[in-house]
């Protein structure tokens, strides 16, 4: 019971004189530093936090993706496929893929596949690209 007392309340006091920083910030040791003064630098995080941050991730690029008129329409495995490379990329680089999301929009997914190929992007992923392309011709996963 006393344990959690000091926590609760050393968790009050370190957040108000750490104050919150969402992005990160050299703090005056020089270290980088986010959120209630965690130097990631020396720190980083765990596996856990980790999967926090993935977690939130993805459902952004679900909701970013979802706006899209050709998303709603695709099965899982090509959904997942738009969300990798769009987490990959991030939003703004994966909407300029215009060929890729004509080809959706008219459901033709081997256009669509080729068009993920013939990319910058694809020459950086390698094998990642090849991957997700066949994934999106053949909507399934394997």
């Amino acid at each position: 019971m006393e344990e959690q007392d000091v926590i609760q309340r050393a968790t009050e006091l370190v957040a108000e004189n750490e104050g919150l920083a969402l992005k990160p910030y050299l703090c005056p040791a020089g270290k980088l530093t986010i959120g209630y003064g965690r130097n990631i630098e020396d720190n980083g995080i765990s596996a856990k936090e980790a999967a926090i941050l993935l977690s939130a991730d993805i459902e952004s690029t679900l909701k970013q993706l979802g706006h899209l008129t050709f998303f709603k329409s695709l099965n899982v495995a090509r959904k997942v496929v738009m969300v990798d490379m769009c987490f990959n990329l991030g939003y703004p680089r994966f909407a300029l893929f215009k060929k890729m999301i004509a080809a959706l929009d008219r459901q033709n997914y081997e256009l669509a596949a080729l068009e993920m190929m013939d990319s910058r992007w694809a020459q950086q992923v390698g094998q990642r690209a090849q991957r997700l392309s066949k994934i999106m011709k053949t909507g399934q996963f394997g």
